[in-house]
């Protein structure tokens, strides 16, 4: 019997409070919302790692950050490490990667040759490493000739996602479809899909209605280009479920739609991501495989971006890795009697770009169905909220007499995480000295910040 095929698509920075099926009534997704009608909403899935690179790592080989080496934005993932394409590749599906990769560090515009720098997406590539100019897209094939997509960038890609569905149709495939939107710039979006909202009418999360009149405004207007980046991609997704039943392969391919991790867009007077809070960690995550996964369920156990790559190989019979961080929730999927996780970790180990420039340290904690927290490097408590009866975490209970047994008992968690997945724990500088990356740290901090490069000699 023919495994099922996998078409990955993933967003870039979408929260997982946007979807129209996670109960935002202002988001048009009528794809999104039929996929989910027809497979399994998970509805507490989380990026381990919230921001791009490390996590877009942890979705490709299972491994926390200082394991796959990719521990900030811009610096490589290591090519030695198994990953979903070179397992995939080695089971004899056909294997091709659309869109953004942003995993071969600097500068932004490098060319990925064939080999394994592209972990194992070998049967088709068409990738740039990373950039954000959505009506300007810009893509690689197996040369460094620059191609060039006409209009917007996620409708070329869907293209090209199409044409490889077409082409492979008789052969066992696995597809990754990376999408750079709705990351911002947010206004970089077809005119059709901004008609749809009204600024004014955007309504904010209760977490942002304590920002300035001016401010709120401003949010509202970027919330609705935001929600209309996201109906684009909705849009895409419309087309490449099309293309799966005009050529009779939707009965036989695991469609996947998630997001690297979310984005703050004004809640707790915040913005972009690197943070704990549930706008920057809780991303969309819907799986569909008639005949694996039941259809129109909600599935509330937690599921990290560890354990996206175990589950895919378990749902397509594939073995994968056994020394991995992440495990394969597919049985909680399928509905089947199993233990659901206790926790995720959540952290990122060196903060950059944006973050560095909030100030903000390094963070390490854990998501449990019930609780967020998180603590600096230092051991220091920052957050810890009661999703429960906190769901827009409204109240830090970090330094509540009354909630110190709930704080050591995340302690406990947090500990137990760091030492399964080997993780020191240490400032920047010391991580990147510990990692053995001072050459690779250097080369991206001169790229992206010049004469202001965080350097380590």
């Amino acid at each position: 019997m023919r495994r099922k095929n996998l078409l990955l698509v993933f967003a870039d920075q979408m929260r997982g409070q946007d979807v129209r099926a996670m109960g935002n009534a202002q988001v048009v997704t009528p794809h999104l919302d039929r996929l989910a009608t027809e497979g399994v909403l998970c509805t507490n899935a989380i990026a381990n790692c919230p921001v791009c690179t490390p996590n877009r790592g942890t979705l490709l080989t299972g491994l926390w950050p200082t394991a796959h080496g990719a521990v900030a934005n811009d610096v490589p993932v290591r090519p030695d490490v198994p990953s979903l394409g070179t397992v995939l590749r080695d089971a004899g599906y056909r294997v091709g990667y659309v869109g953004k990769w942003h995993l071969d560090g600097v500068p932004r515009d490098r060319f990925t040759p064939p080999g394994p720098r592209r972990l194992g997406f070998d049967d088709y590539w068409a990738v740039w490493n990373c950039h954000h100019q959505y009506f300007d897209g810009r893509y690689f094939l197996d040369t460094d000739e620059i191609h060039r997509f006409d209009g917007y960038e996620p409708d070329g890609q869907t293209d090209l996602a199409v044409r490889f569905i077409e082409e492979r149709r008789n052969d066992p495939w696995a597809l990754v479809l990376s999408f750079g939107p709705p990351h911002d710039p947010y206004q970089l979006v077809p005119e059709r899909f901004l008609d749809l909202y009204s600024p004014p009418r955007i309504e904010l999360r209760p977490n942002a209605k304590s920002l300035s009149p001016e401010a709120s405004a401003s949010w509202r207007m970027k919330i609705a280009q935001y929600y209309a980046a996201v109906s684009a991609l909705d849009a895409n997704v419309g087309r490449l479920l099309a293309a799966l039943e005009r050529l009779g392969l939707a009965d036989d391919t695991l469609v996947i739609f998630t997001s690297d991790h979310g984005d703050m867009l004004g809640s707790q007077g915040s913005k972009n991501k690197e943070k704990p809070w549930e706008e920057a960690i809780l991303v969309p995550l819907i799986l569909r495989a008639p005949g694996l996964l039941p259809a129109g369920a909600r599935n509330d156990a937690l599921v990290g971006w560890l354990d996206l790559m175990p589950t895919v190989l378990d749902l397509l019979g594939v073995e994968g890795p056994h020394d991995i961080h992440g495990r394969s929730v597919a049985p909680l999927l399928r509905g089947e009697r199993a233990e659901p996780q206790r926790s995720v970790p959540i952290g990122i180990p060196i903060i950059v770009d944006q973050g560095a420039a909030e100030g903000m340290p390094e963070w390490r904690g854990v998501r449990t169905p019930r609780y967020t927290y998180a603590r600096l490097y230092t051991g220091e408590g920052w957050m810890l909220y009661d999703n429960t009866s906190d769901p827009y975490q409204l109240r830090n209970l970090i330094g509540e007499p009354a909630a110190a047994s709930v704080r050591q008992e995340m302690d406990r968690e947090t500990d137990a995480w760091l030492e399964r997945l080997g993780d020191p724990c240490l400032p920047w500088e010391e991580m990147v000295r510990r990692l053995g990356i001072v050459d690779l740290w250097n080369a991206r901090e001169k790229y992206m910040h010049g004469p202001k490069a965080r350097v380590l000699e």
